[in-house]
């Protein structure tokens, strides 16, 4: 006969009682809980607001950069006459009239799309854009007073000031955006449209093309600091300095494949007005073309604050005092989280910077580049590193006088490799480059009227 059954239970529990700890599941601290679901929920509400004024942001660089003016007409007054001091208010309320716009407009679908999938597509694409930043340690470690909370129990002691305190945080954030493509594809696909199609096919190659040097010059800054943990990542950078001193091919490789992943120019391929009408939204209107809009903002911040953590040492600010890593306070994790999000817009107002000075790259460019160039520098780059981390070679100074090897070592070469000429030239009898016998060519406007500013008048006065 088998044994009786014993129970074995705690004394003084019954069936209906039990633990606080008991709710949760294995690895998670009730501390961290505590902290990570307001955290997560202010910074969804932080980044949405963000995206809204990174529109406008995009818009006065770009009124700068082509001399004009911008958004300067729309405030907070509404219309009504009490609030008409807000009138104006430098342009702040374009955002939110963009947004209204959004709501009102018509919802259109074309006939022949495929309904699900036409609905589903801004939702895949918005969403992995949304939760990829709950990895980043914005506040670094902050120390939380004991107490006692309902359902959780005995909190306090010390914890990471982020969405989720993960060891392979770089993992989750490299898998959740390589799902961005999806939607990508799904609405490019279900619009049913010749345009979308082609724009849909043009973004997946190119985020599967610089999704390989990505990987590679991340692999750089893992062998490098030896941890795949975001907060591992910042404390080797605040002991050894920021990698983009010590690494900075890899922080261009870097920086030049998140412009690729996020479809910003000069790699906008895949929404060329010129070539797609609009590319993989050409059909999209109201709310749905807005979370596509949205993802590409989403996924500028999630990005940049990536390149902040790999290459920027995160929050960490040399010789400005109450940002180490020993500074546990409430007050300095604020201060943290706001020195973060700084670097993460600068660096966003720089690519904004690039799209309106850079021209857009060619389909073909745009593939030979990441395949003919960034991916064998990001292949070499890493045996380099590697090599230099097996002979304990790891200083700054040492990584920075390797990467400055390498560059000559690829200047040198790159005169005696072979080279497509795709823009011949082509001898046709009396162009511009073939001119008659005795023609003179002449690309300027006669007398110099493209130099003045009123053309017609000219510069002097009128009488």
């Amino acid at each position: 006969m088998p044994p009786p059954l014993v129970v074995v239970g705690t004394p003084g529990l019954t069936d209906l009682q039990c633990e606080p700890m008991d709710i949760l599941p294995t690895g998670i601290s009730a501390t961290q809980l505590f902290v990570s679901v307001p955290f997560i929920v202010i910074m969804v509400h932080v980044i949405l607001i963000t995206c809204a004024y990174l529109i406008y942001l995009e818009r006065k660089i770009c009124s700068y950069i082509q001399d004009r003016v911008g958004p300067n007409r729309v405030g907070f007054d509404f219309g009504l006459p009490f609030l008409s001091f807000l009138k104006g208010a430098v342009g702040l309320g374009q955002p939110l009239a963009d947004g209204l716009k959004f709501l009102l407009k018509e919802d259109y679908m074309p006939k022949s799309a495929d309904r699900v999938l036409f609905t589903l597509a801004p939702a895949t694409i918005v969403i992995p854009a949304m939760i990829g930043f709950v990895i980043i340690p914005w506040g670094g470690y902050i120390n939380v007073p004991d107490m006692t909370v309902p359902l959780l129990g005995d909190i306090g002691g010390r914890i990471l000031l982020a969405g989720a305190n993960i060891n392979v945080g770089v993992v989750y954030l490299l898998a959740v955006a390589s799902l961005g493509v999806y939607g990508v594809v799904l609405g490019g696909w279900a619009s049913n449209n010749k345009y979308s199609f082609l724009g849909a096919l043009r973004a997946s190659a190119q985020m599967v093309s610089y999704e390989i040097p990505l990987g590679l010059s991340l692999m750089c800054v893992l062998l490098v600091c030896g941890t795949i943990a975001p907060m591992g990542i910042i404390e080797h950078q605040v002991q050894h300095g920021w990698l983009l001193f010590s690494q900075p091919l890899a922080a261009l490789l870097f920086f030049t494949a998140i412009l690729a992943e996020a479809n910003r120019a000069p790699f906008d391929n895949a929404e060329a007005e010129q070539e797609l009408v609009g590319g993989y939204h050409t059909e999209y209107s109201s709310m749905r073309f807005a979370l596509f809009f949205l993802a590409e903002y989403m996924h500028m911040i999630t990005s940049c604050a990536f390149f902040a953590l790999l290459f920027l040492g995160g929050f960490h600010l040399p010789a400005i005092p109450g940002l180490g890593i020993e500074e546990t306070s409430i007050i300095a994790g604020v201060l943290k989280v706001v020195v973060f999000f700084t670097k993460v817009v600068l660096l966003i107002a720089f690519m904004m910077v690039i799209r309106w000075t850079v021209p857009r790259l060619r389909y073909d460019q745009v593939m030979f580049l990441g395949w003919q160039s960034m991916i064998p520098l990001g292949m070499v780059l890493l045996v380099m590193t590697a090599v230099m981390v097996f002979y304990q070679r790891t200083a700054w100074y040492e990584l920075l006088a390797a990467n400055a090897v390498l560059t000559l070592i690829v200047m040198a070469i790159l005169p005696v490799l072979p080279k497509q000429d795709v823009n011949r030239r082509v001898p046709m009898y009396g162009s511009r480059f073939n001119p008659m016998p005795g023609e003179r060519i002449m690309t300027s406007a006669p007398g110099g009227l493209a130099t003045e500013d009123r053309p017609v008048e000219g510069t002097a006065p009128a009488m």
